[in-house]
């Protein structure tokens, strides 16, 4: 029951982690030229939605090639 536990908290902490690189990165982007003036809240929403939906991938990604590669070792070496 423990290691659910322990899942759930490496889980969060990817998903955040993730989230807060790719809206890091997302910072370099000058995406306002793009945009409208004086429209910087709704661009700055956009950023962070898009930084969501890309770190949450990115992090779902790392976690299930994690996940495979301990099949693996499991399978082979047990």
């Amino acid at each position: 029951m423990q290691f659910f536990g322990i899942d759930a908290v490496v889980r969060i902490i990817s998903h955040i982690m993730f989230i807060y690189v790719s809206f890091w990165a997302m910072q370099s982007i000058r995406v306002e030229q793009f945009f409208k003036a004086h429209q910087t809240s709704q661009v700055r929403l956009l950023i962070v939605l898009f930084s969501i939906v890309i770190g949450f991938t990115a992090s779902s990604f790392f976690l299930e090639f994690i996940a495979l590669c301990r099949n693996v070792f499991i399978v082979f070496f047990s």
